[in-house]
């Protein structure tokens, strides 16, 4: 199997709500990957904007030993705020989507559709390292 990060979308006809960043690049040794950094600051970036720029109360969660990084908006947002996480979730979409097209061997982008499931809001509530 092939080292590679991961980045999933969370996708539904509203828009995007969220995005779940995995895994390690392995371009170079660590401290040296410049891919891994590139995808680190997009997504740190985007949840800093997100968090404290927007002021949306997000559901983070971080695994720095898995290369995890899980960013979910809430599920009731006033329209304001949706309308400037979609922004910062476009930007950063079409930030990694650029890397992507850079560094494909070693970064895959995708869209995937939201599901509001209990296991989703299980998982962010129970797991790894918030925000």
């Amino acid at each position: 199997m092939r080292i590679m990060i991961r980045i999933e979308f969370l996708k539904s006809p509203q828009g995007w709500h969220g995005f779940r960043a995995q895994g390690h690049a392995g371009y170079a040794d660590q401290g040296q990957d410049i891919v891994c950094a590139a995808v680190s600051a997009l997504t740190q970036t985007a949840v800093l904007g997100l968090t404290e720029v927007v002021g949306v109360p997000c559901q983070v969660v971080v695994s720095e030993e898995d290369g995890l990084l899980e960013c979910l908006l809430p599920r009731e947002l006033p329209h304001d705020q949706w309308q400037r996480s979609q922004l910062i979730l476009g930007v950063l979409f079409t930030g990694l989507k650029a890397t992507e097209k850079e560094y494909k061997r070693y970064v895959r982008v995708k869209e995937v559709p939201y599901r509001e499931d209990e296991s989703t809001a299980f998982r962010l509530q129970e797991g790894g390292r918030k925000h």
